[in-house]
């Protein structure tokens, strides 16, 4: 007989049950948690050992001109990419791409530099704007593993090389980039400006990527694109209003690559209070094409990488007798009536040495309104001895002849110009002051060197107020006051006077009722190394100036000779786009022509010339320019 009763069989029995049920009941609890409660958590753990995230480019914002034209602007594009973690697989892949696609002359080594800068990121092997290079790698997909395709969306920019110094270039990221966190908050992949506009406000334009997922193979292949909830849209970079004037700069493309082909040299043209509306270095570089061609352009003795308006220094000649001029003014030495002591014959004993005037059968006694009129070299001499070096030295650097004009894009240069005595002897590497020097900085040669962006500022306060302020770009960036000319409101009306004679003696051009005077300066300086730099800086209307222009041309033209571009270029901006309006313009110098005028043009060497006994009949004339 059994020693068990059956309540006891009945209280094991039960016992085995309730273990039964709690381990199940654990069980449960455990399989609710792993399929409910913590779901997303292994779902995500799951994930990333098949998902990975890739960059998703945010697209540029577009640069727009004063009217909302566009002046750089985004087009469909496509930036085919590979995804793997092994050199060898990566070759592999790389040459079967450029297999499939011949056509597009996929660099093996350059892929492989992209590579081993960041190992875990999908790696670019080419771009394009050609939709059938997509499909052809979708119809071979299969053959394809690891090919990521993504949109890439293209800078155009609407004019090529007429606006290439203006707006820049943009290219990928570089390691040298990221280390130095040169572009904040740039991740690997990312296209950042490089020079221009694009880079100086990189960080507005540039936008912030997204991110995506695509499955992957254990060996790190791109399987497919998955959608899941914590992907990140990107967002686009901003807008960027400027101040440029997109049909004016393109009438001065279309003008300078019609009429000066072979001359390198730039214009500029701003508002008196600072606003650029156009801006042109030439030749320039495509920044549609900046890579592909940056060879062939670094090789081209045309220099067509360098920025004639913000990097080119050259003596300022006679444009920077105004300079001169002010300075006379506001130490109240002179008035604009005022007739020096040595009437002008063709030049001036100083010292041992005679200074010539650019004209040899000289100009008679002038007051300053003659004087810059006929931009007679003679009584700017006079005006900077009684300056002395002191004050030229002063107000040059009151002036902002020394500095920088301020101006929202990188990289300008400094001018050169002397501080003071002690750092003018120091950079001649004399020993003295040899004080005839001082005749050579009032006509703007010797030590004395200037960027067209900072003449043409100057300029703008002779035009403007007599405040001398920033030069900028950027819609409401305002231009900011850098330096005060301390002149009278006659004291300057005088000056826009006297520049109103050089260009036309008066006459006005017309059109529609609408009429402009003109006031300018023309200049051609020398230097030992170049030929002939010449210049025009003027302004219009005078009554009223909207516009300042400045032009400089390198090597063979003479101020007089350029000065027809600078206004029709002010006639374009206040008259319009009609033929007509623009032979008008043409005409007021037709009218007035600059050899004909008073004082014609000017030039004088940067050494002055021994002094003869006395002027020989036989002697060749200085030429007019």
């Amino acid at each position: 007989m059994s020693s068990f009763t059956s309540w006891e069989v009945g209280r094991r029995a039960g016992a085995a049950t309730a273990v039964i049920v709690l381990v199940f009941t654990v069980l449960s609890a455990a399989f609710f948690r792993a399929q409910i409660v913590d779901h997303e958590r292994f779902e995500l753990e799951s994930s990333n050992n098949r998902l990975r995230p890739l960059p998703l480019p945010a697209p540029r914002g577009d640069i727009l001109d004063r009217n909302g034209l566009a002046i750089a602007e985004n087009v469909p594009g496509y930036a085919i990419k590979l995804l793997t973690q092994h050199e060898d697989s990566l070759r592999v892949m790389v040459d079967r791409l450029a297999a499939f696609l011949p056509e597009m002359e996929i660099d093996t080594a350059v892929v492989m530099r992209r590579w081993k800068i960041a190992k875990h990121e999908p790696v670019l092997v080419f771009d394009s704007n050609d939709p059938r290079v997509v499909f052809k790698i979708e119809e071979h997909r299969t053959a394809l593993p690891g090919v990521v395709v993504q949109q890439a969306p293209r800078r155009n920019y609407s004019l090529g090389a007429g606006v290439g110094h203006l707006v820049g270039y943009v290219q990928e990221v570089s390691r040298t980039d990221l280390d130095s966190n040169r572009y904040p908050g740039a991740v690997s992949g990312d296209l950042v400006g490089k020079l221009g506009i694009e880079l100086e406000y990189d960080s507005l334009l540039r936008g912030r990527p997204g991110i995506r997922y695509v499955e992957v193979t254990s060996r790190g292949r791109a399987i497919r694109e998955q959608t899941v909830s914590n992907a990140v849209r990107p967002i686009a970079g901003r807008a960027l209003a400027t101040t440029i004037d997109l049909p004016l700069q393109r009438f001065v493309d279309s003008m300078w690559r019609q009429d000066l082909p072979d001359m390198r040299g730039a214009l500029v043209a701003m508002t008196p209070q600072g606003a650029i509306l156009a801006y042109y270095s030439y030749p320039a570089y495509d920044p549609n094409v900046f890579i592909e061609t940056y060879r062939e352009n670094r090789d081209n003795p045309a220099i067509p990488l360098y920025n004639r308006v913000i990097q080119g220094r050259y003596p300022p000649a006679s444009p920077f007798k105004l300079a001169t001029a002010a300075m006379g003014l506001r130490r109240k030495l002179v008035t604009m009536n005022t007739r020096m002591r040595l009437g002008c014959n063709g030049g001036m004993q100083f010292g041992s040495r005679y200074f010539r005037c650019w004209k040899r059968e000289g100009h008679g006694s002038l007051t300053l309104t003659g004087a810059i009129a006929a931009s007679c070299d003679v009584y700017f001499y006079q005006l900077g001895l009684m300056l002395g070096e002191k004050a030229i030295f002063e107000d040059g650097v009151r002036f902002g002849m020394a500095d920088r004009s301020g101006i929202d894009l990188r990289p300008e240069t400094r001018p050169a110009y002397p501080r003071s005595l002690e750092s003018y002897v120091n950079s001649r590497g004399a020993s003295r002051w040899a004080r005839g020097e001082i005749l050579n900085l009032s006509i703007g040669q010797g030590e004395n060197a200037q960027t067209l962006i900072n003449m043409t500022a100057f300029y703008a306060a002779l035009a403007g107020d007599g405040i001398k302020r920033a030069p900028f770009i950027v819609q409401g960036a305002q231009g900011k006051e850098t330096h005060n000319l301390d002149l009278t409101g006659p004291e300057l009306q005088g000056l826009r006077d006297a520049m109103l004679a050089v260009v036309q003696g008066g006459t006005a051009a017309a059109s529609g009722g609408r009429e402009f005077n003109v006031a300018g300066k023309t200049g051609t300086g020398q230097m030992t190394s170049q030929a002939d730099i010449a210049w025009f800086l003027s302004f219009a209307p005078v009554e009223n100036p909207k516009i300042v222009v400045g032009i400089v041309v390198e090597e063979g033209l003479h101020g007089s000779s350029i000065a027809k571009y600078a206004v029709r270029t002010i006639g374009r901006f206040l008259i319009g786009p009609d033929t007509m309006a623009l032979r008008r313009a043409d005409a007021i110098l037709e009218d007035e022509p600059l050899l004909g005028q008073v004082g014609g043009v000017d030039t004088t060497p940067p050494i002055p010339l021994p002094p003869p006994a006395t002027p020989r009949p036989d002697a060749p004339p200085t030429r007019p320019r």
